[in-house]
């Protein structure tokens, strides 16, 4: 007697059509996102856009967000990955209701609701309150340097802008001349719907070059002669190489140094030193509360220094759930006089180690640095006599896995999107799937 097998019948046509919710099992994320999406969220300021009656039907905006969220929370972040997610996986066929949106709709809505989308994070974050997530007894802050969607060897020097111009405009006018003087010859070999002097694809990519050289070097110069105090507090900043401790940098005739750099991919993006060398890239900080790994506010800037991110962090926190944490922990590079002071003035205790310590030193820093800084003298004596009881410890266990769980867990170490402000709101997507995530295990049946 043989043995009796399921049946593999790949023909067999269904007499009816299988039911969404029977793509995944119940309680699966992806049933989770879509019914937020769909009953917790407010999507007027995205619904509000689509005016126009006439032409094809457009598909559903709540669709399009719940199917970017939940790619967030996957790991799948490229357009093109999600688009081919929605005709090869149950689960992203869960959130679209078999809707197969192809890679350029996913890509244009996102960048074209991007700040919309980037505001989801307050709605998802008063959920997560909602759901006894957030206790703001303690915060910890915590920056990460992420790549942008540029390689730092697309970058130039103004140094060598100064060598690299002449030189190939040089190039590009021989080559303009040679082609003049060939035009006859080519006539007759291209034939007469053709002139003869098209630029070659060789020729057209050296003056896209130079034309980009011009006008980094122009950018360069043209900030160079700006008073740093005139610049945009939030903006992409100084270039790398313009600045050093803090300190505009120029040339001794008033212009950009010659190792100012400038990216040509893209130039918002700034020098980035990591643990791996240096990266083109941008330095993404979050608020974390300690109660279960929500983050309660996002900032991301080019500046590497992480010192000036710790009170907008701490005001955006109380903007986002209308008051403030009681506590706030952050490592060395959040500790100044100036930080210190501000805390005290919020009435917010602070845990912020003066100096880098070794494992098992006390965070006392040098005391001939401190005598000037009676605020982080005093800081460093909290935490001497705290010891190994020292809240500052909540820290390492509340914001830094948080950064494991983003890069490593979910794979996110690039940004796809290129400048300031779309990179911004690519890093406050990935908090909104970050904290979805907790709120849909806080959520989970036992």
């Amino acid at each position: 007697m043989s043995k009796t097998f399921r049946s593999w019948d790949v023909d067999q046509a269904w007499l009816l059509p299988p039911s969404i919710h029977e793509f995944v099992p119940s309680g699966h994320l992806a049933h989770f996102v879509r019914d937020t999406v769909r009953e917790g969220l407010e999507l007027s300021a995205i619904m509000g856009t689509y005016t126009e009656e006439r032409g094809y039907p457009p598909y559903h905006p709540g669709m399009m967000v719940a199917l970017l969220l939940y790619g967030y929370s996957r790991g799948v972040y490229s357009s093109r990955r999600l688009a081919q997610a929605c005709e090869e996986r149950v689960d992203f066929m869960a959130v679209t209701g078999l809707n197969k949106p192809d890679f350029r709709t996913i890509s244009d809505f996102r960048r074209r609701h991007l700040k919309a989308l980037s505001e989801l994070f307050v709605q998802v974050l008063k959920l997560c309150r909602s759901a006894g997530l957030v206790g703001l007894g303690h915060v910890a802050v915590d920056g990460t340097k992420l790549k942008a969607n540029a390689s730092r060897h697309k970058a130039m020097s103004y140094g060598r802008m100064k060598q690299a111009e002449p030189k190939l405009a040089s190039e590009v006018a021989d080559w303009l001349a040679a082609a003049e003087a060939a035009d006859a010859a080519e006539d007759g070999e291209y034939g007469a719907d053709r002139r003869g002097d098209e630029t070659p694809d060789w020729m057209a990519d050296k003056q896209k070059r130079l034309e980009r050289i011009r006008k980094a070097k122009a950018d360069l110069e043209a900030e160079a002669e700006t008073d740093p105090s005139d610049m945009d507090p939030d903006g992409p900043g100084p270039s790398s190489g313009m600045q050093e401790r803090g300190r505009p940098k120029r040339a001794e005739d008033g212009g950009p140094p010659d190792k100012a750099q400038r990216n040509f991919t893209d130039p918002d993006s700034r020098i980035q030193p990591t643990r791996d060398g240096f990266i083109a890239g941008y330095n993404g900080q979050i608020a974390v509360d300690t109660t279960s790994q929500i983050v309660v506010a996002h900032r991301l800037q080019t500046n590497p220094a992480d010192y000036g991110a710790l009170i907008p962090l701490v005001d955006q926190t109380r903007a986002n759930l209308g008051r403030k944490p009681r506590e706030v922990s952050g490592d060395a590079g959040f500790a100044t006089e100036v930080n210190l002071e501000a805390l005290a003035e919020r009435n917010i205790e602070a845990y912020l180690p003066p100096g880098r310590s070794k494992h098992g030193a006390s965070h006392s820093g040098s005391e001939r640095a401190l005598k000037t800084k009676p605020r982080m003298a005093a800081m460093a004596a909290k935490l001497r006599r705290a010891g190994r009881r020292s809240r500052y410890r909540l820290r390492k266990q509340t914001v830094e896995p948080v950064f494991g769980q983003i890069k490593q867990a979910r794979g996110f170490r690039q940004f796809l999107l290129r400048g300031l402000e779309k990179v911004r709101g690519e890093w406050a997507m990935i908090c909104t799937a970050h904290n979805l995530l907790k709120l849909a295990g806080a959520r989970a049946p036992a």
